[in-house]
């Protein structure tokens, strides 16, 4: 894990008319891990380059599969009629074991 630099702002560099005395830490840091966020980084030449940072619930779907899926909706609706098919008891199972790509069922069963 990186290590942020601590700020090298002194009581002095901030002007009087700053007032952080009603400032909340953190308020907006639930929604931007669950929603994500862009950061934009403007260069001089008048362009910008931008970096979306995924939410943590995010899902990245491989391009081929994404193809048939024009957006969030869409893939919801396909994996819960997919979960409508499966049996109470293997929802539990499917879980994919570590590296192998093979569900926990199948090293069971082979």
């Amino acid at each position: 894990m990186k290590r942020i630099p601590k700020a090298t702002n002194t009581v002095e560099d901030i002007l009087p008319e700053y007032d952080f005395s009603k400032g909340v830490r953190g308020k907006y840091a639930k929604a931007l891990r669950e929603n994500g966020y862009t950061i934009r980084v403007y260069h001089a030449d008048g362009t910008f380059t931008e970096k979306r940072v995924l939410a943590q619930r995010t899902i990245l779907l491989e391009p081929d599969v994404a193809e048939y899926f024009p957006d969030s909706k869409s893939v919801n609706r396909a994996l819960r009629t997919l979960l409508s098919i499966l049996p109470e008891k293997r929802k539990t199972e499917i879980r994919r074991g570590p590296a192998t790509g093979q569900s926990i069922s199948e090293k069971r069963a082979g």
